[in-house]
């Protein structure tokens, strides 16, 4: 018999009448490192008590003096009621747990148990040191199989730990699957709602652009309504020949029309006509004295047409109105309206207004910026509007459109001259006698628009 005693012999010695059980593998492996932890020595007692056996030496858990094991050095065994005091000092005392149903309670309640079965692991091996002083085969093989026991109870504890292990492990995963799947569903679900709005978006989109297509189809119909009707207004103006031949036409009738009141004011208020006409005309020479009322015109159309400069701007704005004083009113600062208001002034003279209405008003009244709707006024501003139309649209026709005169005791040429005289000789006299006649004085200047000329009109006597 080896002269110190281990765990691994004692757990390997044969029994006559009952088989030893051996530990698996893991129990083996829980009895080594138990015994590193514990560093368990062999129980002793001196050599001298006990022949042929060495020295055994007391284990590091037993608290107890060697006395209590072997009474003053005898060498018989412990008694058995000392084993059993003995017994009971090893063998730590139970400590009650109150029950908790809390996680903590119970992993409390958990490690006493494994405290317990260690403390009854270390007791069933001092029963089997014990056992082999004396040897008694029984008592070993009873100690053997409670040691064996108590490590199947740890080895249990292990088992159950590991499968708690496993449970939360799996618990925790199945635990983070339903998260997952929780979560996976709550981001399809978002996933469908934002393609649901996508959707939505694309439909609004489309109708937008649809919308927008239709208001681009829209406005360019407009535009070409726009431009057509823009079209219709520049031919209802002037933009022609033709046109401008009416034009022409109209604005010398209302030269003639202005001077009916201007003679018939004149001879109410006094005025000698014949000295007025030769104030006009100092060298004219009259086929009879009834064309003197020509020279009131050539005044008139002299006044008109002063400082003219053939220049292009849009006549629309005055052409749409019947009446020239409503657009007067409505722009009364626009370009027309200078124009009158120029005109006026340079045509009637302050003398002549008062002599004509007793007063100033006319006058008072354009120079404050405002038109007098009066009769006398209405009929300048006829006129006005002809001869403001006349020259703002011979450009728009031609760019090139040129201004052309006619010097007093010129040869009269049908080409590019057109009598004032209705009736009379030169109206029905031949071509030469045509020839010899001068011109006394002009009254309407003309006009070269591209190829055509506008003849000016002018007075003319035979020579």
């Amino acid at each position: 018999m080896s002269s110190r005693l281990d765990l691994s012999s004692a757990m390997e010695c044969p029994n006559a009448n009952k088989p030893i059980i051996k530990p698996n593998s893991n129990i083996s492996e829980i009895v080594s490192k138990f015994t590193k932890v514990c560093k368990l020595k062999s129980i002793g007692v001196f050599s001298s008590e006990i022949p042929n056996l060495p020295h055994l030496h007391k284990p590091i858990f037993n608290d107890a003096p060697l006395s209590e094991i072997s009474s003053n050095g005898s060498s018989d065994g412990p008694s058995e009621e000392k084993t059993k005091s003995h017994v009971g000092k090893v063998h730590p005392h139970p400590i009650e747990v109150p029950a908790k149903e809390d996680d903590n309670a119970r992993v409390s309640v958990e490690f006493m148990k494994i405290f317990d079965a260690v403390s009854a692991l270390k007791l069933a091996y001092l029963q089997l040191q014990q056992a082999h002083i004396p040897y008694d085969p029984h008592k070993i093989v009873a100690a053997d199989d409670k040691v064996v026991a108590e490590l199947e109870k740890l080895c249990k504890f292990k088992r159950d730990y590991k499968q708690r292990q496993y449970r939360k492990a799996r618990f925790n995963l199945s635990q983070r699957s339903r998260l997952l799947r929780a979560e996976m569903k709550a981001k399809e679900a978002l996933l469908g709602k934002l393609k649901s709005q996508n959707s939505a978006k694309d439909s609004e989109i489309l109708r937008l652009r649809q919308e927008l297509q239709d208001l681009e189809m829209g406005n360019k119909a407009m535009a070409e309504k726009i431009k057509r009707i823009d079209l219709e207004k520049r031919k209802a103006s002037v933009l022609t020949v033709a046109n401008f031949q009416d034009v022409f036409k109209a604005a010398s009738k209302c030269i003639h029309d202005f001077a009916k009141p201007l003679i018939s004011l004149m001879k109410a208020s006094g005025w000698d006509l014949d000295l007025a006409a030769k104030w006009i005309e100092n060298e004219a020479v009259y086929a009879k004295r009834s064309d003197k009322k020509y020279t009131f015109e050539a005044y008139i159309a002299r006044r008109m047409f002063h400082g003219i400069r053939l220049t292009s701007y849009n006549v629309g704005d005055v052409m749409r109105f019947k009446d020239p004083i409503d657009a007067l009113m409505e722009n009364p600062d626009s370009e027309f309206a200078k124009f009158c208001r120029t005109k006026y002034l340079l045509v009637i003279h302050p003398t002549m207004e008062e002599r004509f209405f007793g007063n100033l008003d006319h006058r008072t009244f354009i120079l404050g910026g405002k038109h007098p709707r009066t009769e006398f006024y209405q009929l300048f501003a006829k006129m006005a509007k002809w001869i403001w139309v006349l020259q703002g649209s011979a450009r728009q026709i031609d760019p090139d459109a040129t201004l052309f005169s006619v010097n007093r005791g010129s040869k009269f040429c049908s080409l590019y001259m057109e009598s004032v005289e209705e009736e009379g000789n030169i109206a029905v006299g031949s071509d030469g006698e045509r020839s010899n006649c001068k011109v006394q004085f002009m009254i309407m200047p003309g006009f070269g628009i591209g190829q055509t000329l506008v003849k000016s009109r002018v007075y003319v006597t035979s020579s």
